[in-house]
């Protein structure tokens, strides 16, 4: 990835970039236990200064995802869990995202993707990477249906939020501007990939609601659910005019997920009952 923007104006953005992009990989390219590469290696990788990834190392180790020592460097301390009762747990053991479960979706000739959560950024992840594996030809879907539900922006939501003054504006603007980002970035790979003629049919709809969500929920081609709770820390963060606040915030990579697979068989079946219920 290339950097964007000057790191004097733009390296708040460049770490939460960073951050984001390091979450996505803990536990799935960096397990549990495992260290980060190099501060000077991600630096190159990633096309940005070394400050910039020592300020979203920060971050990363003020949320407990990473411990960090100097000559030792960063170790991967906690990963996102899935738990499931299904029948299909054994192939979820050991996977700690929902990526296994976003790239099995996308290996299916029609992907319906439906998604309720706080932002889009991690699924913009997941999309980008599905973009690639479509672009190399290692895969090939001939329809691909996203459905998401956002948090109305102007909602004066709880969290994330200044700690001390609930009423400062900062942290609203900072999700928004997140938001909007990721969901244009998403978006626009999708579509994309039909306007290249790569993926004959794309449908994105992405609507919000005046409601703040408590879980974050994916539904894979109305089948397989993954569903968790939003985790709310006390986190130092770092603002855009460089200012340091203590936040509460919610993280959604955090969260333990619940897997549920819907069993067409048996229209009573838990499973079944959770996926409808939740697509509904």
């Amino acid at each position: 990835m290339a950097g964007r923007g000057g790191e004097s104006g733009g390296g708040g953005r460049e770490a939460q970039r960073v951050a984001d992009e390091l979450r996505a990989r803990i536990g799935h390219v960096y397990p549990l236990h495992a260290f980060l590469p190099a501060q000077r290696a991600l630096a190159v990788e990633l096309g940005v200064s070394r400050d910039t990834v020592q300020r979203a190392l920060r971050e990363l180790s003020n949320e407990g995802w990473i411990e960090s020592r100097r000559g030792s460097g960063s170790r991967v301390v906690k990963v996102q869990r899935i738990q499931s009762s299904t029948a299909k747990a054994t192939r979820v053991r050991g996977q700690v995202t929902p990526a296994p479960f976003i790239s099995e979706a996308f290996e299916q000739p029609e992907v319906t993707l439906d998604v309720y959560t706080l932002t889009s950024e991690s699924l913009d992840a997941h999309i980008r990477l599905q973009s690639e594996r479509i672009r190399g030809g290692f895969i090939s879907p001939q329809r691909i249906t996203l459905r998401m539900l956002l948090p109305d922006p102007s909602l004066p939501l709880p969290y994330p939020r200044v700690k001390e003054d609930p009423d400062d504006s900062r942290m609203r603007a900072r999700l928004r501007a997140i938001t909007e980002t990721h969901t244009a970035s998403l978006v626009g790979a999708l579509r994309d990939l039909q306007t290249e003629g790569l993926v004959p049919s794309v449908d994105v709809r992405i609507r919000q609601a005046p409601l703040t969500p408590t879980f974050k929920f994916y539904l894979f081609n109305a089948v397989e659910a993954l569903h968790g709770m939003y985790e709310i820390i006390e986190r130092q963060l770092e603002l855009e005019d460089g200012e340091v606040v203590t936040a509460l915030d919610v993280l959604g990579l955090g969260a333990t997920l619940t897997h549920h697979v819907k069993d067409p068989a048996d229209p009573g079946a838990p499973g079944t009952v959770f996926v409808d219920t939740m697509q509904q």
